[in-house]
């Protein structure tokens, strides 16, 4: 039920993310609706992949048998880290390699890893809140360990 429920979340807020952020892509004022629309659509779904992707892998490398009442922190974070290293590849490929998208001037660019600010906190905001509402674990037991 928590993968299902994370699955859910994560879908609700990769949508709405995408939504959000798109105006900071070049799309924004060079593509048609119909364009823009399956952009939003299209990236929301690469999201979910990414998103079961760096979950499952999370589970199998840090995650117990009694996840996720136990190792839920680690799982998480773990997930959260695999999902911003993979944006920060992606991003490089399609912006930098491909050219298959661009960024209009007003997206905030991190210097250093020359990616989107939005598309690096989407990674850190959208599956720390989704995996919060899936495990339905108390905060203070997130690191604990197990339910009080």
């Amino acid at each position: 039920m928590t993968i299902r429920r994370y699955f859910i979340y994560s879908a609700i807020g990769h949508l709405l993310w995408e939504s959000a952020h798109i105006p900071l892509y070049t799309i924004w004022v060079e593509g048609s609706w119909s364009e823009i629309a399956f952009a939003v659509v299209h990236c929301t779904g690469g999201d979910l992949l990414i998103a079961m992707s760096t979950l499952l892998l999370s589970l199998f490398i840090v995650g117990g048998q009694a996840w996720p009442t136990t190792r839920a922190g680690a799982v998480i974070l773990l997930a959260v880290v695999l999902g911003v290293s993979y944006t920060v590849f992606s991003e490089w490929l399609n912006i930098v390699i491909r050219a298959a998208r661009a960024y209009r001037d007003i997206m905030p660019v991190v210097p250093v890893l020359d990616a989107g600010l939005t598309p690096l906190l989407q990674w850190m905001v959208v599956p720390s809140v989704a995996y919060l509402l899936a495990i339905r674990l108390p905060l203070s037991q997130l690191f604990s360990g197990g339910r009080k």
